[in-house]
């Protein structure tokens, strides 16, 4: 992306709170007009939209909230739609979106991970498709993806859907570099740490079915049974047969 003075236009997707919302906030702070994602504006996030707002008037920043829902090729054509009609570019895609969930890999069913799949992963790629066109017009641009420490040697238990799409995310950023940079295009990857609180993430965090997880046959030891244990509600859990 070209480095010039001009005010550029961004959109954050997932940016109702956490890393989403910091992301939105100090770009505009600095003078960039920015574009909320916000998913389900109302009711559920009609407080983070209401933030938006008192920060953009208190501010006096130029933020906006957008909807465009990354699981719908139509719902993110139409944000970034509706970014160009009314600033007539699109400079910087940061790809935030994403969902976590907490349990042991064991429990998740393959549709649960497909579900996490089709928006940390197939989420960024329709987003990216939406924008592209325009983009890849202006001759700059850039790409931000927001990834996890799955992708360099961090993967704890307990998240290993969302950390396992995290690392499928990484692969396509670094695919996609290669295929806009002739374009003029950039790409940068963040793997942020840990974030305990200033997010919806840990609260909103999906499990897997309850009884699907056997315990450890009788009279082993077992540390990981312990931490397991600790965060899993016991009733999910079932002896073997």
């Amino acid at each position: 992306m070209r480095n010039d003075d001009a005010g550029k236009t961004i959109l954050v997707t997932g940016a109702s709170s956490g890393i989403g919302a910091l992301s939105v906030r100090a770009p505009a702070l600095a003078g960039h007009t920015v574009y909320a994602g916000i998913r389900q504006m109302a009711p559920r996030n009609a407080t983070a939209v209401a933030d938006l707002v008192r920060h953009g008037t208190g501010h006096r920043v130029d933020v906006h909230a957008v909807e465009p829902d990354v699981t719908s090729q139509d719902s993110a054509d139409g944000a970034t739609d509706r970014i160009v009609t009314e600033r007539s570019r699109l400079d910087v895609v940061v790809h935030n979106a994403g969902h976590i969930v907490l349990g042991a890999a064991e429990a998740f069913a393959a549709e649960q991970f497909a579900d996490l799949y089709d928006v940390d992963v197939l989420g960024t790629e329709r987003v990216s498709r939406a924008a592209l066109p325009k983009v890849r017009e202006q001759g700059s641009g850039l790409l931000v993806w927001i990834g996890g420490p799955s992708t360099r040697g961090g993967c704890p238990p307990f998240p290993a859907p969302c950390f396992a799409a995290k690392a499928a995310m990484d692969a396509l950023a670094v695919s996609w570099a290669a295929e806009v940079l002739p374009f003029g295009i950039g790409t940068a990857i963040a793997v942020p740490g840990a974030f305990t609180t200033g997010t919806n993430h840990l609260a909103d965090a999906g499990t897997p079915p309850t009884s699907t997880v056997r315990k450890p046959t009788t009279g082993v030891t077992n540390p990981s049974w312990a931490a397991w244990a600790s965060v899993w509600p016991r009733s999910s859990l079932r002896t073997p047969m």
